[in-house]
């Protein structure tokens, strides 16, 4: 199934060849979850501070355990200071 990878800041060097503007269409198995996206992408769990599919926030608790589909986004950003 496809799904639209995105990641920000620091993480975008982490997305596959022929990514444009930070988002790539990558191929996943049914029963994927965000973590396991992150894997195999070898994003470290660490650095993805937001989580969000189809703009629904994605707490640590549930990265493991919620499904993705057909068409989802998966957006990701790293930690974020400033002043």
């Amino acid at each position: 199934m496809k799904l639209h990878l995105k990641l920000y800041a620091t993480l975008a060097e982490y997305l596959p060849p022929g990514a444009v503007s930070n988002v790539a269409e990558i191929d996943i198995p049914e029963s994927t979850t965000p973590y396991q996206v992150l894997d195999l992408h070898r994003v470290p769990r660490a650095r993805a501070h937001l989580v969000l599919v189809n703009g629904v926030y994605i707490p640590p608790t549930r990265r493991d355990e919620a499904l993705l589909k057909d068409g989802d986004a998966l957006a990701i950003w790293p930690p974020v200071a400033g002043g």
